[in-house]
């Protein structure tokens, strides 16, 4: 269907992460940004971009603050959503700030074992 927004999964965006030639993509706010492109003339330098590719980058991204010019730019950027699943709000309690997939995946791993523990521990 025309106008429908392709969805993504934190772990499709972490593999865009601007390293060995791949593009670099960032999240903020559950939208998918495809920022490649515009890396040379990010005003406050490439690098800054470089760090957060491949992950959500909303808290600090909201916490810089940009101007409607910069939010004009952004929305020529958009490539998609993120799936439903990986969208902040269905994400594990206590949120996460600029975390990539895959050390979100490491952390859920680990509460499992620990769970697991817990469980083996008490009965």
């Amino acid at each position: 269907m025309p106008g429908e927004l392709k969805e993504y999964t934190l772990a499709e965006v972490a593999m865009r992460n601007g390293k060995d030639g791949t593009p670099t993509w960032i999240v903020i706010r559950d939208n998918v940004y495809d920022v490649t492109g515009y890396m040379e003339d990010h005003p406050g330098g490439s690098e800054l971009i470089t760090e957060w590719a491949g992950k959500d980058v909303t808290k600090d991204f909201d916490d810089f603050g940009h101007s409607s010019d910069a939010m004009r730019i952004l929305r020529t950027l958009h490539v998609g959503v993120l799936v439903q699943c990986d969208q902040a709000k269905n994400r594990q309690a206590g949120g996460q700030k600029s975390v990539s997939y895959a050390e979100s995946e490491e952390n859920l791993v680990e509460k499992k074992r620990s769970k697991r523990r817990k469980f083996i521990l008490c009965g």
